[in-house]
Protein backbone atom coordinates (compact mmCIF):
# COMPACT_ATOMS: atom_id res chain seq x y z
CA UNK A 1 0.00 0.00 0.00
CA UNK A 2 1.57 3.19 -0.78
CA UNK A 3 1.58 6.41 0.91
CA UNK A 4 -1.39 8.25 -1.16
CA UNK A 5 -3.42 4.55 -0.34
CA UNK A 6 -3.19 4.88 3.41
CA UNK A 7 -4.03 8.89 3.42
CA UNK A 8 -7.19 8.04 1.64
CA UNK A 9 -7.97 5.07 4.14
CA UNK A 10 -7.16 7.39 6.58
CA UNK A 11 -9.51 10.14 5.43
CA UNK A 12 -12.34 7.91 5.17
CA UNK A 13 -11.51 6.57 8.86
CA UNK A 14 -11.78 10.24 9.97
CA UNK A 15 -14.57 11.12 8.31
CA UNK A 16 -16.19 8.04 10.01
CA UNK A 17 -16.09 10.02 12.95
CA UNK A 18 -17.54 13.00 11.21
CA UNK A 19 -14.51 14.98 11.17
CA UNK A 20 -13.88 17.37 8.58
CA UNK A 21 -10.24 17.66 6.37
CA UNK A 22 -9.16 20.56 4.78
CA UNK A 23 -6.21 20.61 2.82
CA UNK A 24 -4.63 24.03 3.38
CA UNK A 25 -1.19 25.99 2.33
CA UNK A 26 0.06 26.82 5.71
CA UNK A 27 3.10 29.20 5.40
CA UNK A 28 5.40 30.92 8.54
CA UNK A 29 8.64 33.38 7.38
CA UNK A 30 11.24 31.45 9.15
CA UNK A 31 12.00 28.23 6.55
CA UNK A 32 12.98 26.33 9.67
CA UNK A 33 9.18 25.99 10.81
CA UNK A 34 7.17 23.25 9.86
CA UNK A 35 3.72 22.82 10.51
CA UNK A 36 1.22 19.69 9.50
CA UNK A 37 -1.88 20.55 11.14
CA UNK A 38 -4.19 19.51 13.36
CA UNK A 39 -7.65 18.71 14.73
CA UNK A 40 -9.82 21.53 16.30
CA UNK A 41 -12.98 22.55 16.26
CA UNK A 42 -14.81 25.03 14.46
CA UNK A 43 -18.05 26.18 14.51
CA UNK A 44 -19.29 23.09 16.88
CA UNK A 45 -17.35 20.81 14.38
CA UNK A 46 -14.32 18.70 14.46
CA UNK A 47 -12.30 19.79 11.80
CA UNK A 48 -8.27 18.56 10.96
CA UNK A 49 -6.45 21.02 8.82
CA UNK A 50 -3.35 19.73 7.27
CA UNK A 51 -0.86 21.48 5.68
CA UNK A 52 -1.02 20.80 1.68
CA UNK A 53 2.61 21.31 1.51
CA UNK A 54 3.84 18.61 3.74
CA UNK A 55 5.32 15.30 2.66
CA UNK A 56 2.66 12.88 2.98
CA UNK A 57 4.27 10.97 5.69
CA UNK A 58 3.46 14.18 7.66
CA UNK A 59 0.21 14.22 6.86
CA UNK A 60 -0.25 10.60 7.67
CA UNK A 61 1.11 11.30 11.08
CA UNK A 62 -1.12 14.02 11.49
CA UNK A 63 -4.34 11.77 10.53
CA UNK A 64 -3.21 9.33 13.31
CA UNK A 65 -2.33 11.79 16.09
CA UNK A 66 -5.98 13.07 15.73
CA UNK A 67 -7.63 9.32 15.39
CA UNK A 68 -5.87 8.89 18.58
CA UNK A 69 -8.50 10.98 20.11
CA UNK A 70 -11.11 8.32 19.17
CA UNK A 71 -12.33 5.20 20.55
CA UNK A 72 -10.70 3.15 17.19
CA UNK A 73 -11.53 -0.50 19.05
CA UNK A 74 -14.81 -0.56 18.25
CA UNK A 75 -14.50 -0.38 14.78
CA UNK A 76 -13.44 -1.89 11.80
CA UNK A 77 -9.62 -0.86 10.10
CA UNK A 78 -8.00 -2.63 7.56
CA UNK A 79 -5.35 -4.55 9.27
CA UNK A 80 -2.55 -2.73 7.23
CA UNK A 81 -4.21 0.71 8.80
CA UNK A 82 -4.33 -0.40 12.19
CA UNK A 83 -0.92 -1.74 12.20
CA UNK A 84 0.24 1.48 11.19
CA UNK A 85 -1.72 3.70 13.74
CA UNK A 86 -0.95 1.57 16.70
CA UNK A 87 3.17 1.70 15.97
CA UNK A 88 3.10 4.83 15.27
CA UNK A 89 1.45 5.82 18.68
CA UNK A 90 3.46 2.87 20.42
CA UNK A 91 6.31 5.13 19.24
CA UNK A 92 4.85 8.24 20.69
CA UNK A 93 5.01 6.58 23.63
CA UNK A 94 8.18 5.47 24.11
CA UNK A 95 9.59 9.03 22.53
CA UNK A 96 7.41 10.24 25.63
CA UNK A 97 8.78 8.25 28.46
CA UNK A 98 12.17 8.54 27.28
CA UNK A 99 11.94 12.14 27.63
Amino acid sequence: MDEDDIIGQLEELAKGFGIGIRYEPIDFEEETINVVGGLCKLRGEKLLIINSKSPARDKIQAFIRALSNFDLDQIYIRPAIRELIEESLNRRVQSEIGQ
